[in-house]
């Protein structure tokens, strides 16, 4: 199986941005173990990350074709962006989304996802395990 891991804005400072929601691993930590997990389950990841919902937008549009999967964290994308939502929907490739934090106990704008409608499932508050259970998901269906 083949994983897009796609972050949006901010998420390259992971373990620099706000340690006590986020924690304190880096965005390397994140791609190292989240291709680790995939090699261990005999897949392939690869992380994509850009503070740019254009950019996100492509990377989702070309995934079409290219991978089984896609593990997505829009970030502030995720209250907002129909774009993100409407490239979600446009192609073949399922997506997951998944959230560092507790996103329903904090501010009350980000409890809302526009983009989760797109996807199988959702998952927030399980810090960055959240990805390997999010990728566990599409494993466990591929048996």
């Amino acid at each position: 199986m083949k994983f897009l891991i796609i972050n949006g804005p901010n998420l390259n400072l992971l373990g620099k941005r706000e340690p006590g929601i986020y924690g304190d691993e880096s965005y390397e930590a994140l791609c190292r173990m989240v291709k680790d997990h995939a090699a261990a389950h005999g897949s392939a990841a690869e992380c994509f990350q850009s503070n740019h919902e254009g950019a996100i937008i492509d990377a989702i549009q070309a995934a079409d074709g290219v991978y089984d999967a896609i593990v997505i964290n829009p970030g502030a994308y995720t209250h907002y962006s129909y774009a993100i939502l409407d490239a979600l929907k446009a192609i073949s490739v399922p997506a997951y989304e998944v959230h560092i934090s507790h996103i329903d106990q904090r501010e009350p704008f980000r409890s809302i996802s526009v983009t989760a409608p797109a996807c199988v499932g959702q998952l927030y508050g399980h810090g960055l395990q959240g990805y390997l259970m999010a990728m566990d998901w599409f494993l466990d269906r591929e048996r």
